[in-house]
């Protein structure tokens, strides 16, 4: 995609893909977990796939085009103080949403990893809940519980920014998002075009795979729980 007076590609595919994927495990297992009961296998599927995607945007964010890494978006307080003041935003992230960024894969990578050593103490435990002490499990659970709050709290957040930005600056994020394009009013003049093709596409589906395995070789350490009653 080139840059043009229609539109700028600010976003790769890989990054949107991440992005969407990731809304759905969040909602896949806020919903399974409260349905509860045969639902809470599919939990732990979403959870391990959150953990896989959380590693992938980690990673992503130091090998994936301009924009989609940390050192483009990532600034200090200086930065955010700017920013809030009225100074312009940059092309990607503004300093404010990098810090938004930032705290959804802090707490909902905590989620995920600490989801690993969890029980329910029913039917259902985390793939590494038995390589773990019991009070170690404890704690960990009743951290995943708590910490519960913290993601409705930031996706609330979230979703009032998506929401003040469309309807006070005029700045359709969703659509950006979903097309990876933005409008070239809304980026400083000069703004580049974000590398999006064959070759960051395959460099992608080679990370993917690597993380893929890794989720499936962590699944691999699960010890059975024991559920007989003799």
């Amino acid at each position: 995609m080139q840059n043009n007076r229609l539109a700028i590609r600010i976003w790769d595919l890989p990054t949107r893909l991440f992005h969407w994927a990731l809304v759905v495990c969040i909602v896949g297992a806020f919903v399974s977990v409260k349905l509860g009961g045969l639902y809470m296998d599919w939990h732990v599927r979403f959870g391990c796939v959150a953990l896989g995607l959380i590693i992938f945007r980690l990673l992503w964010g130091f090998v994936g085009p301009r924009y989609a890494r940390f050192a483009q978006f990532v600034r200090g307080p200086r930065a955010v103080a700017r920013y809030l003041k009225g100074a312009a935003a940059p092309a990607g992230h503004n300093p404010l949403g990098a810090l938004s960024v930032l705290a959804l894969l802090l707490v909902v990578g905590f989620q995920a990893v600490s989801g690993l050593f969890t029980t329910d103490d029913i039917m259902t435990q985390g793939p590494l809940f038995g390589h773990v002490s019991e009070s170690t499990a404890s704690l960990l659970t009743s951290w995943h519980k708590l910490n519960e709050w913290v993601i409705i709290g930031l996706v609330a957040l979230h979703l009032l920014a998506v929401a003040w930005y469309a309807l006070v600056r005029r700045k359709r994020l969703v659509r950006a998002i979903i097309t990876g394009n933005v409008d070239p009013k809304d980026v400083p003049a000069g703004t580049p075009p974000t590398q999006d093709g064959f070759t960051i596409w395959l460099r992608a589906l080679i990370l993917g795979a690597c993380v893929t395995g890794l989720v499936l070789w962590i699944r691999s350490l699960e010890i059975a729980a024991d559920m007989s009653f003799s």
